[in-house]
C-alpha cells in the first residue's frame, strides 16, 4: 500500500494550518475585554464568556470525536466552520456589548464551532505521519497559536478594527473569515487509505508485557477510562491548561494595572501589554506547539511534560514580579507562552502513545474534557482575584497546581490491557 499514489500527506498539513487559525480566534478574546469593561462590564463577566467558550469547545469536541468517523473528517470540519462563522457573525449583528448575547454567541455557539473542527486536524494528521506524530502535531495545531496574534493585531494596533468601525463589525467581518478559512481548509481533511503507511516506515512491536508501545495497542473508550493513567493525565492537562488560560484572560488586564502601578501612564500600559499578549505570547504559543512537538519525538512524551510542566509552574508563580516591568513582562508572557503551546502537541501524542493512535479521534477528546475543566476554574479564579484586587494570588495558586501536575506525570507508566 505504502507505493500506491495517494494525496500528498503535506496538503493535509496546510489544511491543519489554515483551519487553526481561524479557530485560534478563541485566544483573541483579550483584546476585546478593554472595550467590555469600559462599556460596563466586570472582569469577571468578561473571563464568563471566555470560559463557556472554553467548556463548549472541549464538551463539543466529545461529540464531534463520536461522530468522527461516521461523518467523516471533511464535514466535521466544515461543519465546524460554519458554526464557529455564524456565532460570530450573529454576535456582530445582534450582540453587541450585551452580556447574555455574547456569552450565548461567541461563548456557546462558537465554542461549540471550535470543537466541531479541533480534533480533525489531529485525527487526520496522526494518521498520515505515524512516523512523527509529535512534529506533525506541533504543526497541525500550530496555527492555533499563530492565530491569536493575527487577530488581535487586526482588531487592534495593526488594523485598528475595533477603533475604526466597532466591536460588532468586528465580529462580523470575523465570522466570515473564520468560516471560510476552515471549510477551505476541511477540504483536504480526510484518512490515508486503509493499511497505507510512510515509504520505509515500520510500526514499533507491543512489548512482551503487554503493554502498549508508542500507540501499537488501541484502546477504547471505555477500557482507556477504566485506567488510572487516564486520570494520571487528566488532572495533569486540568492544571496545566487552567494556569495558561488564566494567563490568556489576565495578560492584557493584570499587566496594565501592573505597569500602571509601577508609574507607567494608561495609554503606555495598554500598548505594553497588548504586545505582551498579541506577539510575545502568541508567537511564543505557536513556536511552543511546533518545538515541543519536536523534542517529544526525540525525549519522549513523559519526559517532554515533567521538563515543561516544571518550567510553567515556576514561571506562573514568578509572573507576579514581572508583570510590572516591560522586559519582564515580555519574558514572562514568552515563557508562559511557549510552554501552554506545548500543551497542545504533548497532550495529544502522549493519549496517542499511550492508548493507540487508531482510536486518538476518540480518545483524545475525554483528555481534552481536562482542557473544558481548566478554562472554568483558571479564569474564573483569575477573574474573581482580580475584581478583589489580589491577582497575584490566582497566578501562585494556579503556579502550585501546575507543579503538582509535574509530581503525578513522574508516576505515569503504560498501561495493560486486560
Amino acid at each position: 500500500m505504502e507505493n500506491k499514489k495517494v494525496m500528498n500527506r503535506w496538503l493535509v498539513v496546510v489544511g491543519a494550518i489554515l483551519i487553526q487559525l481561524a479557530l485560534g480566534a478563541i485566544y483573541a478574546w483579550s483584546v476585546f475585554t478593554p472595550k467590555l469593561t469600559e462599556a460596563g462590564w466586570s472582569k469577571m463577566e468578561t473571563q464568563v464568556v471566555f470560559s463557556v467558550g472554553l467548556v463548549a469547545f472541549a464538551l463539543f469536541m466529545v461529540f464531534a470525536g463520536k461522530k468522527l468517523t461516521a461523518w467523516g473528517p471533511r464535514n466535521l470540519a466544515i461543519i465546524g466552520g460554519v458554526i464557529l462563522g455564524l456565532g460570530y457573525a450573529l454576535a456582530g449583528i445582534f450582540g453587541g456589548t450585551d452580556f447574555w448575547a455574547l456569552t450565548i454567541l461567541i461563548g456557546l455557539i462558537g465554542g461549540a464551532g471550535i470543537g466541531f473542527a479541533y480534533v480533525v486536524p489531529i485525527a487526520v494528521g496522526m494518521r498520515w505521519f505515524p512516523d512523527k506524530k509529535g512534529m506533525i502535531t506541533g504543526l497541525a495545531v500550530a496555527g492555533f497559536g499563530f492565530g491569536a496574534m493575527g487577530w488581535v493585531k487586526l482588531a487592534g494596533s495593526w488594523g485598528h478594527l475595533i477603533d475604526n468601525i466597532g466591536l460588532s463589525s468586528t465580529f462580523t467581518i470575523y465570522g466570515v473569515a473564520f468560516a471560510a478559512m476552515v471549510i477551505i481548509g476541511g477540504l483536504w481533511m480526510v484518512f490515508p487509505p486503509e493499511g497505507w503507511k510512510p515509504a520505509g516506515y515500520n510500526p514499533p512491536e507491543p512489548n512482551a508485557s503487554g503493554a502498549s508501545a508508542k500507540g501499537t495497542v488501541n484502546f477504547s473508550v471505555s477500557q482507556m477510562l477504566r485506567t488510572p493513567q487516564f486520570y494520571l493525565i487528566f488532572l495533569t492537562f486540568v492544571f496545566s491548561a487552567g494556569a495558561g488560560l488564566m494567563s490568556i484572560g489576565l495578560m492584557k488586564l493584570y499587566p496594565i494595572e501592573a505597569l500602571q502601578n509601577a508609574g507607567m501612564d494608561p495609554v503606555s500600559a495598554s500598548a505594553v501589554a497588548g504586545t505582551a499578549m498579541a506577539v510575545f505570547f502568541s508567537l511564543a504559543n505557536g513556536l511552543g506547539r511546533i518545538l515541543w512537538g519536536m523534542m517529544s519525538d526525540k525525549l519522549g512524551r513523559k519526559t517532554s511534560i515533567i521538563i515543561m510542566t516544571a518550567t510553567q509552574g515556576i514561571i506562573v508563580i514568578l509572573f507576579t514580579f514581572m508583570a510590572g516591568n516591560e522586559i519582564l513582562l515580555y519574558v514572562g508572557a514568552t515563557l508562559i507562552g511557549f510552554n501552554f503551546g506545548g500543551n497542545f502537541a504533548l497532550f495529544p501524542t502522549i493519549t496517542a502513545d499511550t492508548f493507540g493512535t487508531k482510536n486518538v479521534g476518540q480518545n483524545y477528546p475525554f483528555i481534552f474534557l481536562s482542557y473544558g475543566v481548566g478554562g472554568i476554574l483558571g479564569p474564573m479564579l483569575g477573574g474573581r482575584l482580580g475584581d478583589l484586587g489580589n491577582f497575584g494570588l490566582a497566578f501562585t495558586i494556579t503556579g502550585v497546581a501546575v507543579l503538582i501536575g509535574t509530581v503525578l506525570t513522574i508516576f505515569l507508566k503504560a498501561p495493560k490491557k486486560v
